[in-house]
């Protein structure tokens, strides 16, 4: 019999609130609404996307979940039940303090947007990669070494390499190592923010072929959170449309695609740029006339 995959994350009316602040004595008189009534349910093993421009509340989400947000906005308001299957229980995540989430930490790990700003300048390789093991205390120094050059080997890097600092990487391999950084603690899910919205076309397709690859070798289960519809078409089993907080459309993702509902999804399939090879004469012709004429 074949066992029915469980959720191993539900996001029950997830709601976070910024203050804003005003007057002499600072009391708050409006709020930014960055997130409304959020509600998903992630199965082991597949990929979700969630889908938005900026400002629609997609990177605040990621941040929500892994429970980050009061470290850079300390009023903000969190609410709503964050699940986390754990030991065949669930956890609620936004019930736990500081201390108390360092134990599930491990489970959940963030690839960032920037994979310029994300690493430590000041580390070499190795050391940013064994940091979250050092963290939780998992295993001892020669085991945490002999992982970290598995880790580097899975994402397509050398030894060699892993003595070298960030400053020393393109933009696609530092990406590589934030994903090694991302699997150190063994995590049960991946909150992947925009992880190759910096990255150049071509390194794009590496970086996200790489990640499925992994996905499929680990078990991993993958919230990933882009701008561009087209770059989630590959990847995710599901979609969720973000526009101004909120969850406007939600479906497989062959279905979004072919069949979407909601206008703002259309816009941005609209916004996707199809080559047009038989207008590729005209277009030229018209960017000649442009230059003439601006001369």
């Amino acid at each position: 019999m074949t066992k029915k995959p469980i959720n191993i994350l539900e996001i029950n009316n997830l709601n976070v609130e910024f203050p804003i602040l005003g007057g002499i004595i600072q009391r708050e008189v409006s709020c930014v609404h960055a997130v409304k009534d959020f509600n998903l349910k992630i199965k082991e093993g597949e990929t979700i996307a969630v889908v938005g421009e900026s400002g629609s509340g997609k990177s605040t989400l990621g941040k929500a979940i892994i429970n980050v947000l009061k470290l850079t906005a300390p009023d903000v308001r969190v609410t709503g039940e964050m699940l986390l299957y754990h030991k065949d229980n669930y956890i609620d995540l936004l019930k736990l303090n500081r201390k108390e989430m360092i134990h599930f930490r491990s489970d959940i790990q963030m690839i960032f947007q920037d994979p310029y700003s994300s690493l430590n300048p000041r580390m070499i390789v190795k050391d940013i990669i064994q940091e979250p093991m050092d963290i939780q205390g998992q295993l001892i120094a020669s085991e945490r070494e002999e992982k970290v050059l598995f880790l580097l080997n899975k994402v397509g890097l050398s030894k060699e390499q892993s003595t070298r600092y960030p400053h020393e990487f393109s933009g696609g391999q530092r990406q590589r190592i934030g994903i090694a950084r991302a699997l150190a603690t063994d995590p049960k899910i991946i909150i992947a923010d925009e992880p190759v919205s910096a990255l150049d076309v071509s390194i794009q397709a590496q970086v996200i072929n790489l990640m499925m690859d992994l996905q499929e070798e680990f078990n991993l289960t993958i919230l990933f959170i882009a701008h561009d519809l087209s770059v989630v078409k590959h990847i995710s089993t599901e979609i969720a449309v973000m526009y101004l907080g909120e969850v406007v459309e939600y479906g497989n993702t062959e279905t979004v695609f072919s069949d979407p509902q909601h206008d703002y999804t259309k816009t941005l399939l609209e916004s996707i740029p199809h080559p047009d090879p038989v207008g590729r004469e005209e277009r030229k012709e018209e960017r000649l006339k442009l230059e003439r004429f601006s001369m």
